[in-house]
């Protein structure tokens, strides 16, 4: 897939790779601003199984 792209992209090497910097900035960009937060309440990070206790007796250190 990356050669395709690669293949696919116009000018020369140094263009190609500003080129894809920039795919790459674009995609996580999207990732971060679109993906991630619709994802967010559908993963379970707030699910943890910690109550806070110490397990110790008293509280103490």
């Amino acid at each position: 897939m990356y050669g395709w792209i690669w293949r696919h992209l116009p000018g020369n090497a140094w263009v190609r790779a500003l080129i894809s910097l920039v795919l790459v900035l674009a995609v996580v960009y999207a990732l971060f601003q679109y993906v991630f937060p619709w994802a967010e309440p559908l993963l379970p990070f707030g699910d943890v199984t910690v109550d806070g206790s110490t397990g110790t007796e008293g509280g103490g250190q």
